[in-house]
């Protein structure tokens, strides 16, 4: 689910599997004048909630990276640590161009 409107973008995405999240990698390749200033992630861990819901009520989303200045043209990793998630929300900005998102972890059960 993406949110587009007044403000800065955001978007949810479900997991592959229930896991604990190492790393994230923002990237903005290709994006030199419209890169986002800087971005932030949140999870939550809600297997069974409808996703319509989960930007419509308090799912009890944690903060994984906080806000952090990103760069244009550019790859960004971030070594984190986190407990079960099922879902990911990205925050970028005011707006602007990502090209990937990439979150890896370990499947838990």
């Amino acid at each position: 689910k993406r949110r587009r409107g007044p403000g800065h973008d955001w978007i949810i995405v479900r997991l592959a599997a229930r896991g604990m999240l190492g790393r994230i990698e923002v990237d903005t390749d290709h994006f030199k004048g419209n890169a986002p200033e800087s971005c932030s992630l949140d999870t939550c861990d809600v297997p069974d909630l409808p996703p319509e819901w989960l930007s419509s009520c308090d799912v009890g989303w944690t903060t994984l990276l906080p806000r952090t200045a990103l760069q244009a043209d550019a790859q960004h990793r971030f070594e984190v640590s986190a407990g079960p998630a099922t879902h990911a929300r990205l925050a970028i900005y005011p707006d602007g161009g990502i090209a990937r998102l990439r979150l890896f972890g370990t499947v838990t059960a």
